[in-house]
């Protein structure tokens, strides 16, 4: 199983209480031309193609201070449990972190279970000013880690 890491979601995923719920995000577009798949309209249905392909969503922080919605705004983050987790769900063998910060947290709050690959992808926020079909690129490290 593969576990994409998000930093924490920003206001606009927090009012639609959704991963990646920003429009301009490009999180979805860049799952769905990995997955070779047009992803559902509805939030649910999407999050079940993911899990189809053995994708997993989670955000390294479980709360902290920001004021907005950048990552560089981000004070007092608490860790989400991960030791919870990787218990829970022993088939994760790989991390991807969608962006710098993600992967900054990850790597000074957790440790990474023995045999676990951890990587850092660039960030599909719109805040991260480079072009989709880079992002895209980036991104297709996941494809060999993906359940088909």
């Amino acid at each position: 199983m593969v576990l994409i890491l998000g930093s924490i979601p920003g206001v606009e995923s927090l009012r639609v209480q959704q991963y990646y719920g920003h429009p301009r995000n490009s999180f979805w577009k860049i799952m769905g031309e990995l997955l070779e798949e047009d992803l559902a309209p509805e939030y649910e249905k999407r999050k079940q193609q993911l899990t189809l392909h053995g994708i997993a969503l989670w955000d390294v922080i479980s709360a902290c201070s920001r004021e907005g919605s950048l990552d560089q705004n981000i004070k007092n983050p608490e860790p989400n449990d991960f030791a919870g987790l990787f218990a829970l769900y022993p088939s994760i063998r790989v991390v991807f972190c969608n962006g710098s910060k993600s992967f900054q947290l990850f790597k000074r709050h957790v440790e990474l279970p023995e045999g676990m690959q951890l990587f850092r992808l660039p960030s599909t926020s719109p805040a991260h000013a480079v072009a989709y079909e880079k992002k895209l690129e980036d991104w297709k490290a996941i494809k060999e880690f993906l359940s088909h």
